[in-house]
This record gives structure tokens, sequence and C-alpha cells, in this order.
């Protein structure tokens, strides 16, 4: 369960007093995530999302990420909002945390995502794009190609606990996309975390997008080759290529690619799963001892980077220019 600061009725009463939002009623944790502590709050003036920023968060980027959902909200993209604590202010302080209470979403998100789910998607990924083209904050992508040699140092001795010669084959991998990441493709705002539990749908609609705690500034098509990844593999690890056009059709109604990016979109679709591969393989080897989080297994993306290796061109996905 994603609760790692716990908090008493009193702190957190104290704590929305300034906002104009009634009464608390009750509240409680929500078991999604693993970055924050998220909580339900029930109000007289209705339902609402706290969130207390724990130490893997710079404190020194809320105000990008806080920003980015007023921003976007405010240009018709369905995203929590946060809300004013009377004082000009979107950031408080609870528990000895960063704290920030932002509107509720209505909607689910999909455990098995159909197709009409991915073309949903993609349309609403194309859409936070264009929202965010204007959006004057810069907040550079730190777990883009540069910080990946960090991750695979820091799990380098301990990889062959997850699979022997494992940290050989990264590290040829890492030397491979480094030498040849784009430069210089169509950059604006993404969110970098699109995977279906951070997609809300209502029926097959979707109904908007959330957590945006790892948005940042990088080429548009890398937040879609991270959505294919985490979008279009089914269960027994085939790539469904079905869902991956409908995905495509459906960003580029509202956006079209660019040549560049249709050449690039197998690498960067191998560069997604290297980023996942490697922050799930730091954490499942940095678990502490009773942790309640349970690690996701890295060895679902390195079967996934061994498709991408094998992709010469983005028609295997379902694009043509």
């Amino acid at each position: 369960m994603a609760v790692y600061t716990e908090v008493s009725d009193e702190e957190l009463a104290e704590f929305i007093s300034p906002y104009n939002v009634g009464e608390l009623l009750s509240y409680k944790g929500i078991a999604e995530g693993v970055e924050n502590s998220n909580f339900l709050v029930h109000t007289t003036g209705g339902n609402f999302i706290l969130t207390l920023y724990e130490k893997r968060v710079n404190r020194d980027d809320l105000p990008f990420f806080l920003n980015l959902m007023q921003h976007l909200s405010q240009k018709g993209l369905n995203c929590p909002t946060p809300l004013d604590r009377g004082n000009g202010e979107m950031l408080g302080g609870l528990a000895g945390r960063p704290a920030a209470m932002v509107t509720f979403l209505e909607g689910m998100w999909v455990r098995r995502p159909r197709i009409e789910h991915c073309a949903e998607l993609g349309r609403g990924m194309a859409e936070m794009h264009v929202a965010g083209s204007d959006f004057d904050m810069v907040r550079p992508n730190a777990l883009s190609v540069d910080g990946w040699q960090p991750l695979l140092d820091a799990t380098r001795d301990r990889a062959h606990e997850v699979m022997a010669g494992l940290a050989e084959e990264l590290t040829l991998e890492l030397d491979d996309l480094t030498a040849k990441w784009p430069a210089n493709l169509p950059t604006g705002v993404i969110h970098a975390d699109l995977f279906p539990d951070n997609v809300f749908f209502l029926g097959q609609k979707l109904s908007g997008l959330i957590d945006f705690y790892f948005a940042c500034t990088d080429a548009f098509a890398y937040d879609v080759a991270i959505c294919l990844n985490a979008w279009c593999f089914e269960p027994d690890g085939a790539f469904n290529v079905t869902k991956a056009r409908a995905m495509l059709d459906g960003y580029r109604r509202i956006r079209p690619f660019t040549s560049a990016e249709f050449d690039c979109l197998p690498l960067l679709c191998r560069g997604a799963a290297l980023r996942f591969l490697l922050t799930r393989l730091y954490d499942w080897l940095s678990v502490p001892e009773g942790a309640l989080v349970v690690p996701k297994d890295p060895m679902e993306y390195l079967r996934k980077l061994r498709f991408h290796r094998d992709v010469t061109s983005a028609e295997t996905y379902g694009l043509d220019l």
C-alpha cells in the first residue's frame, strides 16, 4: 500500500482548514502508486486527493508539477487540479512532508486495456501534448538517457541475482543507445509515466489523466514509446500490433508525427524499455525490510527490450507515414 507517512485526524483537519472545502468527514489511504503517500479525503465540500510528497520527490520540482496540472486543466484537459490554500499557494506541509490537495477525478483504470482504450489513450496523450505546448516552465527529464548510467552503476554488482549476465547485457544496450539517442525531435511537456493506472475511464471513454509527478520536458515521441511498452504487450509477452495501431492512429488524429519521429520510434521504444527495466531493477534490489510496497518485476521489461531490439521500422508498431 502506497502510504509511507501516516496522518492523524487532528493533523489533517488542521491542514485542510485553509482550503474552501468544508469540514473533514473521513479519509483513507490509496493503495495505488509507489512514490508518494496518497489519501482520499471526504469533506462536506466533496471528495479530494491529498498527496504527501516523500523523499524520492525533489521539493524543487513541485512547482513545475502543480503549475502544469493547473495549466492543463485551464486548457480543458481532464486532470486533477491543485487547490489554492487561500493565499495563492498550492503547496503546504503536513506530517513533516510537503503536501497538496487536488480535485477528485471520476473514473477507473482498466486492468486489461482493449483496443478502444488504446485509441482513447492515444487521443488523450496528444491532447495533453498540445495543451502543454505553451506551458512556460521547463523540467529536464532526469530519467532520460543521461540518467540511466547511474541506475546501472547502482545495480551492476547485484544484477546477477535477478538473471545471470544481466549487467553485461544492459551495459551493451546502454552503450548502443547512448551513441544513437536522437536529438532535435519535437519536444514539449510529456507525462513520462502514462501506465494504465494513471489513465481513468468511464466505460470505454477516457475520463482523465492523473499522477503527473514524472512529467518533464522531452521528446513527444518518447512519451508515445513509453505507452507502447505499457499498453500494447499482452500478459504472455506478445506484442499486440492492433492495440499499437489504434493508439498511434488516435494520437496522430490530434498531433501528426514527423518523419524523424517515425524513423526514431524503434530506438525510443528500446530506450523506454531500458528506463523502466533499470528503475524496476533498482527498486527490486533496494526494498527495505518490512516495506509494504511489492516491487514490480524488472524481467518484464527485459523481454520488451529484446523485442524492440529486433524492430527495424516503425511499421512493426502499425505506424505508416
